[in-house]
């Protein structure tokens, strides 16, 4: 992606984990590659724990140089990124305190975006001092996950935000749908003849789709404590993921075509009755454990975790979507922390062949199935039968793999870098729209309401497993099973 847009990204939070770990590294990527970012672009960070730019600068120096580029810094694409970073130590929560940013950036070039890298909580504070010093026209601003803890505070940001700034200015990030891969599911679908006619009931037996981490709550169990999986990544990552596997085709890759699309998936979802809640969705809770051969606690012990916490750290959950192309497929989700390998994919499964001439082998169920994996190697592959070598006609599974590392010999672009340039360059593709978190929400607030009401604890796992057994179960009722051994 060449660009001459000139720009000035506007970062607050810019000594937090995310600017440390993701935004500041992915800028410094796009930097070193060079032609993506104009050469007069600037980064301006905003923050309180520096008292000038030689101090930001030492800070950046610290800590985020060690987070770029697995194969080593380029010392000279280094110092010249440095050179493109300013500073202004402001109060996030003093409104007159933005005249300073609104002076430091007055005279720099190009479209101005805000990047709000801080809690929920100042939001709506920020815009209304950026709109208060009219740094809110011809601007683009950047809403980090989680926005908002319920269909109820998601519309009060949104409505507030909306007030100040336009849709097309609200680029709302979930950098799942950043990944390589999910670019791939799209040109897999919609770039070739030969997978779009088995892309519905007739031939797709269920789809999975997994997100398993194998870290606990780390430094957030504050957050965590009051968030849980299902706010955290089922609200978001998961259904975005699921849309994107169950849209129809879109006439065009346009921002709008694309979402329209999507959304029509989050609105056929169909609604789970509380009274089945128990039936379709598994919540659970890591207790101790061991990761790669090392001892870890239970989350209820973890720093910020109240001891007697009923907060999920795990969910699983059997999805139905009431539309024409899906009707009678299961899709099952899953995700949690502290499971036994650190892996996020869709599984397609198609269905059995009616009827073998060559065994009961060709019938089983799984015998032919796509595994497009996002992390931590990104790969797509292809399962199906063929005959063992020697006598008789003996069936194994064998597969086809594209490993884009292998295949593509320049570096992939990470998804954080991916979505700033969108960002920078206004391409909203990518990018959540209202609509769409409003469906997301409307369709996942019954579990949390029921869950809730229930008062029940979650489901006690193992850390190092693979969550409840009451998972496993919920699929052996349809006849199949979760991916693991490719794990």
């Amino acid at each position: 992606m060449q660009t001459d847009s000139s720009f000035t990204f506007v970062l607050f939070g810019g000594t937090g984990d995310l600017s440390m770990r993701k935004i500041l590294p992915a800028l410094f990527e796009a930097h070193r590659a060079g032609g993506m970012l104009a050469d007069s672009g600037k980064i301006v960070a905003v923050a309180r724990h520096a008292t000038d730019r030689g101090e930001y600068i030492q800070w950046v120096n610290e800590h985020v140089k060690p987070h770029v580029s697995k194969n080593g810094v380029d010392e000279a694409a280094w110092a010249s990124f440095l050179e493109r970073i300013e500073f202004v130590n402001i109060d996030l929560g003093k409104a007159e305190d933005f005249v300073h940013l609104r002076d430091a950036i007055k005279d720099l070039p190009g479209i101005r975006v805000f990047y709000l890298a801080t809690g929920p909580s100042l939001f709506v504070p920020i815009c209304h001092a950026l709109a208060s010093v009219g740094l809110n026209e011809n601007s683009r601003i950047v809403l980090e996950k989680p926005l908002g803890y319920d269909l109820k505070s998601s519309n009060a940001i949104n409505d507030a935000v909306g007030e100040i700034f336009a849709e097309e200015q609200i680029y709302r990030i979930d950098h799942y749908l950043g990944k390589e891969p999910v670019q791939n599911l799209l040109a897999l679908r919609f770039g070739n003849a030969l997978f779009e006619p088995l892309w519905r009931r007739e031939w797709v037996e269920s789809i999975q789709i997994t997100i398993a981490e194998e870290l606990g709550v780390e430094a957030r169990g504050d957050f965590y404590d009051n968030t849980g999986a299902l706010r955290d990544m089922v609200q978001n990552h998961l259904l975005q993921l699921l849309s994107i596997v169950a849209m129809e085709p879109p006439h065009s890759m346009d921002s709008d075509s694309v979402r329209d699309e999507k959304l029509r998936v989050l609105r056929a979802l169909k609604p789970i009755d509380p009274r089945d809640i128990g039936k379709v969705a598994v919540r659970g809770q890591y207790h101790s454990g061991v990761i790669r051969g090392t001892a870890v606690p239970a989350y209820a012990t973890e720093a910020g975790v109240r001891p007697d916490s009923t907060t999920e750290t795990f969910v699983a959950l059997k999805v139905e979507i009431e539309n024409w192309r899906w009707a009678g497929v299961p899709f099952f989700l899953r995700t949690g922390k502290r499971l036994a390998d650190r892996v996020a994919e869709i599984v397609v499964n198609f269905r059995a062949v009616p009827h073998s001439a060559l065994g009961a082998s060709a019938l089983r169920a799984g015998a032919n199935r796509l595994v497009i994996r996002l992390q931590p190697n990104e790969t797509i592959r292809l399962y199906c039968l063929a005959k063992q070598p020697g006598e008789g006609m003996n069936l194994a599974s064998v597969h086809l793999d594209l490993a884009f590392d292998q295949f593509f010999r320049e570096g992939q672009m990470e998804a954080y870098q991916r979505l700033l340039l969108d960002v920078i360059n206004g391409r909203l593709a990518l990018f959540v729209r209202r609509d769409e978190q409003e469906a997301a929400w409307r369709w996942v607030e019954p579990i949390l309401n029921e869950w809730k009401a229930s008062n029940k604890p979650p489901k006690p796992y193992a850390s190092g497993t693979w969550g409840p057994a009451a998972s496993s179960a919920m699929l052996a009722q349809h006849g199949t099973c979760w991916l693991e051994e490719e794990n």
